[in-house]
């Protein structure tokens, strides 16, 4: 069970100090990849916007100092996310929110599923094996174990976010090819037309 440290004592100034830093990296990778929030993968984060998010996460991050433990599990997962965001972000702006997001999604339907998930699988286990080795092998409570737990944490919600979207892309696809379908006169590529000209792709994951 994760102890307690006062408010004013320096390892809750040393705890909040970690959030700030690792929670600001999450938000200014956010901010540097997708300033309209048109790419945030989390819908809760986007339907707050950069004021309530900003908000929230100043209360938690103040509460959360109290945790040591948790402070640094949180801190951990948010600058593996920033970095995963900042390893984009370049192409997102370059290329714009819009035209990013559409061709992005072009990509996730032009390749098997099977290798999409298998090249997930290799990018989120790997994290995860690490992480699951540093909390195997360190004493509980300790700074090893609470950033193997971080990295463990950051590994689920890459794989499920990315693993939703996914799925969104693909169930789009369908819905759009039965609607053509439907049509008096559908077209006999009614599939391959979906992807075409479906034209609001569902969200990226930043």
């Amino acid at each position: 069970m994760d102890i307690t440290v006062p408010f004013d004592s320096r390892q809750y100034l040393l705890m909040l100090g970690l959030l700030v830093f690792g929670r600001g990296m999450d938000f200014l990778s956010t901010w540097t990849a997708t300033p309209n929030l048109a790419l945030e993968g989390n819908p809760f984060a986007k339907k707050l916007g950069w004021k309530w998010g900003l908000l929230l996460n100043a209360v938690l991050v103040a509460v959360l100092a109290m945790w040591p433990l948790s402070a640094i599990v949180v801190a951990t997962a948010s600058v593996l996310v920033a970095a995963r965001n900042f390893q984009s972000a370049w192409l997102m702006r370059s290329l714009g929110e819009d035209a990013y997001r559409e061709w992005h999604v072009q990509r996730v339907r032009e390749t098997r599923v099977s290798l999409h998930l298998f090249c997930l699988a290799g990018n989120t286990l790997l994290t995860a094996v690490v992480g699951a080795a540093l909390i195997l092998f360190s004493k509980p409570l300790e700074v090893p174990f609470a950033i193997g737990m971080g990295m463990v944490a950051y590994a689920i919600a890459v794989a499920f976010y990315s693993m939703l979207a996914i799925w969104r892309i693909h169930q789009a696809s369908k819905r759009e090819a039965r609607r053509l379908q439907a049509l008096p006169n559908p077209p006999p590529d009614a599939e391959a037309l979906a992807v075409e000209t479906y034209s609001r792709p569902p969200d990226q994951i930043v």
